[in-house]
């Protein structure tokens, strides 16, 4: 069964709460998968990410450099088997995998000042609780990641 971790963005944007998480995801260590809704956002993430001071080093890749088996976190907007070998899926720009059972873990990160973005989130929601994956829900607060029951 896989875990789906929903993440409410509230307080910051994608490019700062997202380069925080895969960190720890490397720091673990494991490999990642990032799942776009777009080539556009693909491209975006691939040069922001090397900009990151925070943390410093975020290796990466994407169709666009190749060699997707030594590359840690891997930017995508196909959904396919991970080519990296990642037990991790981060969703961001509402993209839905109909992959989630390969994973162990899947992220989704969502913006809560978007009431599009919300209500696909609900909607994903549903969808993993209706297929029987465990669920979580965090939402930024004043200390970082809240755990909302």
């Amino acid at each position: 069964m896989t875990e789906l971790a929903f993440y409410h963005l509230t307080r910051s944007p994608l490019l700062v709460a997202l380069p925080k998480l895969l960190g720890r995801i490397l720091a673990q260590p494991a490999r990642a998968v990032v799942l776009c809704g777009s080539e556009e956002r693909v491209a975006d993430l691939d040069a922001a990410l090397w900009l990151v001071t925070d943390p410093d080093w975020l290796p990466h890749g994407s169709q666009a450099m190749g060699e997707a088996d030594r590359q840690p976190i891997w930017l995508t907007a196909e959904d396919a088997p991970a080519p990296n070998g990642a037990r991790f899926l981060v969703l961001v720009d509402g993209a839905d995998s109909a992959r989630l059972a390969e994973y162990d873990r899947v992220l989704d990160l969502f913006d809560g000042g978007d009431p599009a973005a919300m209500a696909a989130a609900r909607q994903r929601w549903s969808a993993a609780k209706a297929a029987g994956h465990a669920l979580s829900y965090w939402q930024q607060g004043a200390r970082g990641w809240e755990k909302k029951q």
